[in-house]
């Protein structure tokens, strides 16, 4: 019973120093690659709810719940929340990419992009990067919300400044429609 309580101390002292070293950790990420501060909060709190789940798991098995009660348990949770989620694949699929694009997504906002997309043409300065979507706003002064899921599928060309995208686009800036290539 000693050995159970001291583990059980044990776990509850690792379990605050590491959710701390966590949110540290990601918010000086977060702050070094000038990532805005909802997002660091967001990236935190869904790390952090894994580990959490990691934790009570930990307890489970000092307490003493066997192998396969925990594994009846947290099966029948996963197909719950996985028949949940199958309805809103591109929403989980978002999430994920969102995930990635905050720990590996060379662009920044206030950048210069051209999504290469074959159906529309994609170029502006990156505005915003949110849970679900990178916010384009276009040379036109459109708006263009692009899903995270599509953005990491797609190439994406970074430009130096505006001047450099406006010399890539397809279209006048003023004019909003196709230059005439053939004269």
């Amino acid at each position: 019973m000693m050995v159970q309580i001291g583990l059980l101390i044990l776990l509850v002292v690792g379990y605050v120093m590491f959710s701390r070293f966590l949110k540290s950790s990601i918010t000086l990420l977060g702050h070094k690659k000038s990532v805005n501060e909802v997002r660091v909060t967001y990236v935190s709190k869904m790390l952090n709810l894994g580990f959490t789940a990691v934790f009570i798991l930990l307890v489970c098995l000092v307490l003493g719940v066997g192998y396969g009660q925990l594994a009846i348990f947290f099966s029948s949770v996963f197909a719950v929340v996985g028949v949940a989620l199958f309805a809103q694949w591109s929403i989980l699929s978002n999430i994920t990419a969102s995930l990635i694009i905050f720990f590996g997504f060379p662009y920044r906002v206030g950048d210069w992009v051209k999504v290469v997309d074959k159906d529309d043409e994609i170029l502006g300065q990156i505005i915003e990067i949110s849970t679900f979507h990178v916010i384009i706003k276009r040379l036109s002064d459109d708006i263009v919300t692009y899903p995270n899921s599509l953005i990491l599928q797609k190439a994406v060309v970074r430009f130096t400044d505006q001047k450099a995208a406006e010399a890539a686009s397809q279209f006048n800036k003023e004019e909003k429609e196709p230059k005439d290539s053939v004269e």
